[in-house]
């Protein structure tokens, strides 16, 4: 487990422009403070992508001024549970870690309209994530 007194998430994707980016802007604003979050790409795009900043404005989060992060060994191993959604055997596995793989669709290249699903499977499974780790997700 990390020091820190609250859990760490990482989310993980190829590009951390579209699903990565969306897992980690949920966990912050329905985790409110109470979970570290982080995120990470195994080969990071140049911006996050337009139809997931435009799917995630519609719900009242601004990850405009997000930028995409190389994955680092340090980031995996800072956090308490890793979530992998799409970047294959890129991510590093270290013991004691609790890995979670999300089969998601990939939002590159793809209007906001086939974004929107993706937005609200990542929201569930968030909420899930926040309810197993006995923190009550913010309305």
């Amino acid at each position: 487990m990390s020091e820190s007194p609250k859990p760490s998430v990482l989310f993980v994707c190829v590009h951390n422009a579209g699903r990565s980016q969306m897992g980690a802007a949920f966990l912050a604003h329905l985790g409110a403070g109470r979970v570290e979050v982080r995120s990470a790409g195994s080969a990071p795009a140049e911006t996050v992508n337009p139809a997931v900043v435009e799917a995630m404005r519609e719900v009242g989060i601004d990850i405009s001024a997000r930028t995409p992060k190389l994955l680092t060994t340090d980031a995996v191993q800072a956090s308490d549970v890793v979530i992998t959604m799409g970047c294959g055997d890129a991510c590093p596995v270290f013991p004691g870690k609790r890995y979670l793989d999300w089969k998601l669709d990939d939002p590159a290249d793809q209007g906001v309209d086939a974004v929107r699903p993706i937005r609200d499977e990542i929201e569930h499974r968030v909420r899930s994530l926040l309810a197993e780790l006995e923190i009550e997700a913010e309305a």
